[in-house]
């Protein structure tokens, strides 16, 4: 009898996790995180950015956003800010939305952001986050406690709530300007983006990792020389590719952070970048 018992209870277990949630395989989902850049440097947005975001083009609120009437958890029409509320745009903004304009009809894109402005990337390793924290200046703990002072954590859990809705095709990155000279950055980004494929159980060559550049040189990039080391992240992850910073303007007179015409320019290079790898040329 106990034989006979345990297919009907797993096929019901199957069945109750299949009603919980459906995942539509045409939403194409991309994880976001890094520090203020892609956080989306606070800024007046323009209205014309606010306004005509189709509706494929869906964020997952990893934070509620009050003033917007946005819940943690809950998938929004993906209108600027993206990542926490009063903020201005950030990379992912023209990501989403060229990538819905040049993808086909029926495929939807949705977005998960998670970034800590002035970050090194030790915060999102989940060895080094906690010794980082504790020394962290009082400006950025309070950003790390939005995060319930793990980061990772937090963008782990919000990346599972979005693979019950769709597929995870991707994950974008915006850090480096903290550390700057940092030889070993790409070997630290590899353990994150290899943690993510683990926990995540996702497969290198279906998620790739995309990384852009910062300010460059031609527009006095604070940070410029970084972009060196950025540039070799594909040596130490094979599915890394980088998304070019060079001409993206910037924000005098820190020449840390785009400015809005840089944030839609960059943004669009991700999705050329990202295009060829959905299988979807040019």
């Amino acid at each position: 009898m106990k034989k006979f018992l345990q297919p009907l209870v797993v096929l019901g277990l199957l069945l109750l996790t299949a009603a919980g949630y459906s995942q539509d395989k045409n939403l194409y989902v991309f994880l976001c995180f890094g520090q203020s850049n892609m956080d989306g440097f606070p800024a007046p947005l323009d209205e014309k950015d606010k306004i005509g975001v189709d509706e494929r083009f869906q964020l997952l609120a990893a934070i509620d956003f009050p003033e917007l009437g946005r819940k943690k958890g809950s998938w929004y029409t993906a209108v600027p800010p993206l990542c926490r509320p009063g903020n201005g745009l950030c990379p992912v903004d023209y990501f989403g939305r060229t990538l819905v304009a040049k993808l086909p009809a029926s495929i939807k894109v949705g977005v998960v952001n998670v970034a800590v402005p002035g970050c090194k990337i030790e915060l999102f390793d989940e060895t080094t986050y906690k010794a980082y924290a504790e020394t962290a200046p009082g400006w950025m703990k309070n950003y790390i406690a939005i995060y319930e002072g793990n980061p990772y954590q937090f963008l782990l859990a919000t990346a599972r709530e979005a693979q019950k809705a769709g597929v995870i095709k991707g994950i974008l990155l915006h850090q480096g300007e903290s550390n700057t000279d940092d030889r070993e950055w790409p070997n630290k980004v590899k353990v994150i983006y290899e943690n993510l494929l683990r926990d995540l159980n996702l497969k290198a060559e279906d998620v790739p990792l995309l990384a852009g550049e910062v300010v460059a040189a031609d527009q006095k990039g604070a940070c410029a020389p970084m972009n060196r080391i950025i540039g070799s992240l594909p040596k130490t992850i094979p599915t890394a590719h980088i998304v070019s910073a060079a001409g993206c303007t910037s924000r005098p007179p820190d020449n840390l952070h785009f400015d809005l015409a840089g944030y839609r320019e960059l943004g669009k290079r991700y999705a050329e970048t990202m295009l060829p790898l959905l299988g979807n040329p040019q």
